[in-house]
């Protein structure tokens, strides 16, 4: 009994058999043909390497003719050849030489485990600037970038004008596009590098190969822009309604509605002047009270008491009393002549009787 898992995998360094002619002795029915055309700046370089064209393609039996005066180059089968994509091969090739890929690397396409891919990045964004921004973002500063994705998925990687040239083993391929694709979108390539880096440390372990490898992969965020600052005013429409709006009132309808329409020229000229006097007499009123202002005295802060220090205070004769004796006591000045005498007669015996 052998699991199901490991028939669906590919065991490690196994390779398709290459096509001989014993698969195909008696050759192909139809001649194919392809051609392309080359830039006037390549004239010059696929002048020197079309021996070299020719040498490589000689050995699957594909013809290849260049011509200089139309530009164009075209690869042809002949009798002999028995591959049947070999004639695919060489477009490819031709098509890569066109877009500027040497030839070193161009005729590695004519391998069986080898592939290319030609992503056109020129109609992907709209203003020139930007474009021209983010494929230099593509390259990196001196080419750090386009060779960090070369080493990550093993291609061939050639950025020329509107296109972007990759040569390489299939799942590296895939992983080109999606990274100069996502860069055209305005997506950093350094997330996409990140990542192939980490699928390159798993693909080591052979039991993750089954399994999902979502948990270990960065997931990052995407950051809104500054949110576009509204205006101080802002004209709001009206809900649309199909019926008219209501016709103001006349001024015939206002005296209607209160009556005046019905009163003689006197009572209207009464009633006007009336509330002319009511109107002046208000307005004389507001004057009157902001003359009056002036004459109104401030009001003044209260004025805070003193509080007066006590005069009273408890005299302690008995304390005088003591210092007064204690003053006498001490000797304040000079002492006298005869107090002086007497004491250097009593110093002078002293030293006799020593």
């Amino acid at each position: 009994t052998v699991d199901e898992s490991e028939l669906l995998t590919v065991p490690d360094g196994w390779k398709e058999p290459a096509f001989t002619r014993e698969d195909n002795p008696k050759g192909l029915l139809e001649e194919s043909s392809f051609a392309t055309l080359f830039p006037k700046y390549r004239e010059a370089y696929l002048k020197e390497c079309w021996p070299l064209v020719q040498k490589a393609l000689g050995e699957h039996y594909v013809n290849a003719a260049l011509d200089l005066i139309e530009g164009s180059m075209t690869v042809t089968t002949t009798k002999k050849t028995f591959d049947p994509y070999a004639i695919i091969r060489a477009r490819d090739l031709i098509k890569l030489l066109a877009r500027s890929v040497p030839f070193e690397q161009a005729v590695r396409i004519l391998q069986d485990d080898v592939a290319c891919d030609i992503i056109k990045i020129g109609s992907l964004v709209r203003k020139r600037e930007t474009f021209i921004k983010r494929r230099a973002r593509l390259l990196g500063p001196k080419g750090s970038t386009l060779k960090a994705l070369e080493l990550l998925t093993n291609c061939y990687i050639m950025v020329q004008g509107n296109t972007v040239s990759a040569l390489g083993p299939f799942s590296g391929l895939k992983e080109v596009r999606k990274v100069v694709l996502d860069t055209m979108k305005n997506i950093h390539p350094i997330y996409n590098i990140k990542t192939l880096m980490i699928k390159r440390e798993l693909a080591k372990d052979p039991e993750l190969r089954t399994q999902s490898w979502e948990r270990f992969l960065p997931k990052f965020k995407r950051k809104n822009l500054k949110k576009r600052k509204e205006p101080k005013k802002k004209n709001t429409k009206k809900e649309y309604t199909p019926f008219p709006p209501p016709q103001p009132e006349s001024q015939i309808d206002k005296e209607l509605a209160s009556g005046e329409y019905f009163l003689k020229e006197r009572q209207k000229k009464r009633k006007q002047m009336e509330e002319i006097k009511a109107k002046q007499a208000d307005a004389l009123k507001k004057r009157q009270e902001e003359r009056n202002k002036a004459f109104i005295p401030p009001k003044e802060k209260p004025i805070v008491k003193t509080k007066k220090a006590s005069t009273e205070k408890k005299i302690d004769i008995e304390a005088i009393k003591e210092k007064v004796k204690n003053a006498k006591k001490k000797k304040l000045g000079a002492l006298p002549e005869e107090e002086v005498k007497l004491k250097m007669a009593a110093d002078e015996k002293k030293k006799k009787k020593k």
